[in-house]
């Protein structure tokens, strides 16, 4: 079950560029860096059987192999790391600069590419588009029955160690992140991406590579608002509690509190909006909830 070789040579995760900046009445020329934003097709291949492209998604290259793994388990197509014989980059596409923008997936046993109801188009926009019907997705997830509880510091201090992390924005501003962390805070992966469920897929994809899933004893770190794929991604994963320093969307919550997450958002050095399930979260003895 070896995976091909991953390049990170080929496709980087910045490109520099040249800017005029306008400071504080001056006009420079002077260097600057981008976050890159390519293609990345996906394919499945069955056992003996030809290659099927399953989607596209609009990514920042780097750990394309977890993000792979990762979205094609976050949508019920893959069980477990015993599904994947390997995972490769395709030269087989006419324009070789490319290749590293191929990835597919091949699988122990055979592909039924008729049981797939949907095909999906993921961008770093919007998610995951073209969806049936969203019950359709909620139906895959096993509720999030984890017995874990935190401490209130502990979450507060969660966006700051985030936001200390995440490299590729230092240098871009034009990142998203997710990060697992231990019940006491601290962070155990992280990774960066122009869509918020690609980096989500790429940390998820982590852990279900090296066998470590279910994740029912981690917390989940998100850098931007919350919407509905992101607690579905997460309650694939079993994650009982979502932190992020933004809005969650009214369906978020909805699915959260049906799916047994716990959801905090606006979450910041001193102040938490806690959305659902709030047993996990132990609040000061002095609080009072009304």
């Amino acid at each position: 079950m070896a995976l091909g070789a991953e390049s990170a040579s080929i496709r980087r995760p910045t490109q520099d560029t040249q800017i005029i900046a306008v400071r504080n009445g001056s006009v420079m020329t002077r260097p600057d860096s981008l976050a890159t934003e390519e293609p990345m097709e996906i394919r499945i291949r069955g056992h003996n059987q030809e290659p099927v492209p399953i989607t596209t998604t609009m990514r920042t290259p780097g750990n394309d192999f977890e993000l792979a793994a990762g979205l094609l388990f976050s949508e019920g197509i893959l069980a477990s790391r015993e599904d994947i014989r390997t995972i490769r980059y395709c030269d087989n596409v006419a324009d070789k600069d490319q290749m590293f923008n191929v990835v597919t997936v091949e699988l122990t046993g055979d592909y039924d590419d008729s049981q797939r109801q949907r095909s999906f188009i993921s961008t770093s926009a919007c998610g995951v588009c073209g969806t049936t019907a969203i019950e359709d997705l909620s139906l895959k997830c096993p509720y999030v029955a984890s017995q874990l509880t935190i401490e209130i510091q502990t979450l507060l201090e969660i966006p700051g160690l985030l936001r200390r992390s995440q490299k590729l924005f230092s240098r871009t501003g034009g990142l998203h992140c997710a990060g697992v962390f231990d019940k006491d805070g601290r962070l155990e992966s992280i990774r960066e991406d122009i869509g918020r469920h690609n980096a989500l897929d790429k940390v998820i994809g982590h852990f279900f590579l090296k066998k470590q899933l279910p994740l029912s004893d981690r917390i989940l770190g998100l850098s931007g608002r919350i919407g509905f794929e992101l607690v579905q991604k997460a309650a694939m994963a079993q994650i009982p509690i979502i932190v992020a320093i933004s809005a969650p969307s009214s369906l978020a919550v909805k699915t959260a509190e049906s799916l047994g997450v716990t959801l905090v958002g606006f979450t910041h050095d001193s102040s938490a909006n806690i959305y659902t399930h709030a047993e996990r979260i132990k609040l000061p003895l002095a609080s009072s909830i009304h």
